[in-house]
């Protein structure tokens, strides 16, 4: 996954082609062999990342695979909390498991990337595609993956700098630290144990260390 984050305004462009979902074993995985999965991908060849797939199980066990098109894919495991993940099949359900369902806005409009849910289990598989949607709780549930694509993308550039790039820790947390103000991590204490060793490390500067330890604060008190 590329580890510069660079989240681009939509533009103008042709739409994608199709991507096809592939019945790879980390998709398997993200899930009980019986329970269903939430897929959501998007594709979008002019922006960063330029291709995102994540899957969850309805008990929150998932994958996340954030990076450009031309990358080899790499899913990686991660966990979202019991309410998140119940949040995310009641707005599946409110658009009937993406069975049958048009989100699409029928228009002209610009490339925005083209998103995908898929609902499955077992055999039974239901999805929609669309570049724009009107409907709400289509959007609800967009912008909760969107989210989750800011947060995974943030934790692992967090863990990266802390590792090979201490001086990039600062940039790293300053970006971290506006998408929590404007509310965009659906799930921001899995933060918590990251921005917890850095405070703690004095191998970092004392402003990253003190900048940590702030918003691991206001995390934690929910400010």
């Amino acid at each position: 996954m590329k580890s510069l984050r660079l989240w681009a305004v939509p533009v103008f462009a042709f739409l994608l082609p199709v991507v096809c979902f592939g019945a790879d074993a980390a998709a398997r995985a993200a899930g009980a062999a019986d329970g269903a999965t939430i897929t959501f991908r998007k594709v979008f060849r002019t922006s960063y990342p330029e291709f995102v797939e994540i899957k969850i199980s309805e008990t929150g066990a998932g994958t996340y695979d954030i990076r450009a098109l031309d990358e080899a894919p790499s899913p990686q495991a991660f966990q979202t909390g019991t309410e998140l993940s119940r949040r995310i099949f009641s707005l599946a359900a409110k658009l009937h498991n993406f069975q049958g369902v048009d989100l699409a806005v029928h228009r002209r409009i610009a490339n925005l990337g083209e998103k995908t849910f898929r609902w499955e289990r077992g055999g039974e598989v239901h999805e929609a595609t669309f570049n724009y949607t009107l409907d709400d709780s289509a959007t609800q549930l967009l912008n909760i993956f969107e989210g989750l694509t800011r947060q995974e993308t943030g934790l692992a550039d967090l863990q990266r700098t802390m590792r090979y790039d201490r001086l990039g820790v600062g940039d790293v947390l300053a970006q971290i630290e506006a998408d929590y103000n404007g509310k965009l991590l659906p799930e921001p204490e899995r933060l918590l144990a990251s921005l917890d060793q850095l405070s703690a490390d004095a191998k970092f500067i004392d402003l990253a260390r003190q900048r940590a330890r702030t918003l691991a604060s206001r995390i934690r008190s929910g400010h």
